[in-house]
């Protein structure tokens, strides 16, 4: 009797919960069960776990690799009965995540004939497995045929789960495996409409097939969409495999469903999982994603994740953990020009994937501002258009609310023959082609605001306003390039200051990659056209290009951690554009320098990556000291670490932002006392995977005004492996500022050896507190 009380008393069972009220109806949680904790009388977890519930209530998924544990739909006496048990710590209820909505092999220089480089060395990274969480995958699309592939690596023991609209040969030697996860969405939502949508992990959305293929795509040629963007399509490991876990349903992608795809991804044997999903930030303890990832980075996968689509206002970054890769967007260096020419001659510069009939050249067309019959107008919102004031014109939409395309529907159903879609003031001068079911192109705010003034002084003049678009296809060897995307989120991190994010920016502005071809291009229900590959944007994109690069840098070294993969892409980016000037990466939204908190060490350079000389490693321990020292809790740190932690050794560490991570971070408080010295240090460790004999020196650029030493500024390795330490200080001055505003200055910590050039943004914050 006493061992089976002791046995049960060795039960950790986590349930994250929030501080908010919540009703009487059931809703779905996470727990969290010690490992190995199943007393022998239970044949199965599951029986265990069951064991604590009520009759009435089942298992949505039990986990045991990432996590360990269950999810189910609790009422709220259940909830209440468990948390009067010794054994029950805490409770957490599920979030609903929502997605982060081929030149770029080019840009990033992954060329195919040459004869050295990262993907001959990697043979394009045949051996490793990418694992997709996402909408599923469109299996037959050519970029994931088989052709001329080897069995699966010998580790793989995944499974490709048959379900309807996709049979069990579906998966090959090059998508090794489907599974999907639907548990969560149906607990909340009740059973699925298959007519919508389908049990199994085909891609009714787009989404992840286009993610997959930009991630692992095979070549394919000619590819194009509508005649746009011709050329080879590739991902950035074509010979990597594929096996896609779809989370993400008409209703959202559901936490207990990412968890399991997490749980099986490490699992089946996967190195790299690419994540473009994101939600609501919250402490580490009660993130799903990043709970799931600390666990597969734990197992040696590599995680990135995309950075979210809130930008470009700051503290808009998601998936901010230290152990994942978190990744903003791009631009590349070719557009798709659509620009609209006033009556009065000025040409506004837009672009624009239509591929349909044009306008009648030579034509000038009544130009109409629909915002002038009130707001869900100005938004060409669905039957928002009255026919009479628009049929036969230009109408002239406000971007926001419902998609871009939609808005095109409704002006073409309302009679219009053609839609300028103009940016609004958050949006500023980021321009995204869509492929629309009219002719139709999207401008910047400045040029929207120019063609209102036009349309607004021409009405004056009682001389009606009349424009038509241009469509001038595609163009490529656009200068200056790459730019930070407007959409994409910014820092600074909101959850640890002292961590750079996101941490750099990969293409994700204008993607051509694979697309179902039973989805139109619009996605919309009206739209009959058929397209093999599709253009789209998002921080969505950019993730799964680092995912592929990952996939090939561990190809090239084994040996090689997640966090020095992380290492390798981030001392290497780069943050002058390709103008010729020397300049700094601008912001597409503003057309202005950008900074670290827009693209972290800056945009990544794959050729450079895989011989970085130096890498910054972090170890499971590094992360616990890192919680430790941001105040978290032991139990709180039990739940993202599945052990037992001990913080009493962390202060050794010194402080969060001695946590061993490629990038300096100082946050200083202020207390009004104005020229006051402050100052701060960090402690870091480099590993030499360079030269046996190496001998770097430092480089500092130290943000203005601020005094920073690097002891010592010499580091002379004898050995591959070989690890040095150096001590940072950074001294600085309090300065004037106003309650609750910051100051941000920017440099860097550089080590070259001749060879390689090693380099650390450093980030100095100095916030005066309200």
């Amino acid at each position: 009797m006493a061992s089976s009380y002791h046995l049960r008393r060795s039960i950790l069972v986590l349930l994250l919960v929030t501080a908010s009220a919540w009703e009487e109806e059931k809703k779905t949680f996470i727990v969290q069960v010690q490992h190995d904790a199943k007393p022998s009388i239970f044949p199965t977890h599951r029986h265990w776990y069951e064991s604590s519930l009520g009759e009435a209530t089942s298992i949505i998924h039990t986990y045991q690799t990432v996590f360990h544990g269950f999810s189910a739909t609790l009422s709220a006496a259940e909830v209440e009965n468990l948390e009067s048990l010794s054994h029950v710590i805490a409770l957490i209820p599920e979030q609903v995540r929502q997605l982060h909505t081929t030149r770029s092999p080019h840009f990033l220089g992954l060329n195919t004939a040459d004869r050295a480089g990262l993907l001959k060395e990697t043979d394009f990274g045949s051996d490793l497995v990418i694992g997709l969480i996402d909408t599923g995958i469109s299996p037959e699309s050519q970029s994931f045929n088989d052709r001329d592939l080897g069995l699966p690596p010998p580790n793989w023991k995944g499974q490709c789960v048959a379900g309807k609209g996709f049979p069990p040969n579906s998966c090959n030697r090059k998508l090794i495996g489907a599974r999907y996860f639907c548990g969560g969405y149906e607990a909340t939502n009740g059973k699925m409409n298959e007519t919508l949508e389908y049990r199994s992990p085909r891609d009714t959305d787009g989404h992840g097939t286009h993610t997959a293929s930009i991630a692992a795509g095979r070549y394919v040629f000619p590819a194009s969409i509508m005649g746009y963007a011709k050329g080879m399509a590739a991902g950035m490991a074509p010979k990597a495999r594929l096996a896609v876990y779809k989370v993400c349903w008409n209703a959202g992608c559901y936490d207990s469903d990412i968890l399991a795809a997490f749980d099986a991804a490490v699992a089946d044997g996967v190195n790299v999982v690419s994540l473009s999903v994101g939600g609501v930030v919250v402490p580490y303890h009660l993130d799903v994603i990043a709970v799931g990832a600390f666990g597969a980075s734990e197992a040696g996968v590599f995680v990135s994740a995309s950075a979210g689509n809130g930008g470009p206002g700051g503290l808009t970054v998601t998936n901010v953990a230290p152990w994942m890769t978190t990744v903003g967007a791009g631009t590349i260096d070719r557009d798709f020009p659509a620009d609209v020419i006033l009556g009065n001659g000025k040409v506004i510069g837009g672009v624009s994937v239509y591929g349909g009939p044009g306008l009648s050249p030579g034509r000038r067309y009544q130009l109409v501002y629909a915002g002038s019959d009130g707001y869900s107008s100005s938004l060409c919102l669905e039957d928002s258009l009255d026919p009479k004031s628009v049929r036969g014109k230009i109408v002239v939409c406000d971007r926001g609310v419902n998609s871009r395309p939609a808005k095109g529907l409704v002006v073409k159903n309302a009679g219009g023959v053609a839609m300028i879609l103009a940016n609004g003031p958050f949006d500023g001068e980021g321009l995204v082609a869509d492929c629309h079911v009219l002719p139709a192109t999207s401008v910047g705010a400045a040029g929207g605001d120019q063609i209102r003034r036009y349309i607004s002084l021409a009405s004056q003049l009682r001389s009606p306003p009349t424009a038509t678009i241009l469509f001038r296809g595609t163009r490529v060897g656009v200068k200056p390039a790459p730019k930070v995307a407007s959409f994409s989120a910014r820092g600074p991190n909101p959850v640890s200051p002292e961590i750079l994010k996101p941490d750099v920016i990969a293409p994700g502005l204008n993607i051509l990659a694979a697309w179902p071809s039973s989805i139109p291009p619009s996605s919309l229900p009206s739209d009959h056209r058929t397209t093999d590959f599709n253009i789209l944007s998002g921080t969505s994109m950019a993730c799964p290009h680092v995912s592929g690069l990952a996939a090939l840098l561990k190809a090239a070294h084994p040996d090689w951690s997640p966090a020095a993969i992380r290492s390798a892409l981030i001392t290497t980016a780069y943050t002058l554009d390709n103008g010729g000037g020397g300049g700094t990466l601008l912001d597409e939204s503003t057309g202005n320098a950008s900074s670290v908190f827009d693209y972290g060490a800056g945009h990544v350079h794959p050729e450079k990556a895989i011989n970085p000389g130096l890498v910054y490693d972090i170890s499971t321990y590094d992360y616990v000291d890192f919680l430790c020292n941001s105040n978290y809790t032991a139990h709180n740190i039990r739940v993202i670490t599945r052990k037992a932690a001990d913080c009493s050794g962390a202060k050794r560490a010194g402080h969060a932002a001695n946590l061993n991570y490629p990038s300096l971070s100082a946050v200083f408080q202020q207390y009004g006392k104005q020229g006051s010295r402050m100052s701060t240090h960090f402690i870091r460790t480099v590993t030499n995977v360079g030269d046996p004999n190496s001998l770097y020196k430092v480089i500092v650029a130290a943000p203005a005004d601020t005094e920073v030493t690097v002891e010592p500024d010499t580091l002379a390795f004898r050995r591959l492996g070989q690890k040095l330490n150096f001590l940072v200080r950074v001294q600085t001055r309090e300065v004037k500022l106003s309650p609750g505003s910051s100051t941000v200055k920017t440099g860097s910590i550089i080590w070259s050896d001749a060879k390689h050039t090693v380099t650390t943004p450093l980030v100095v914050t100095m916030h005066q507190p309200l």
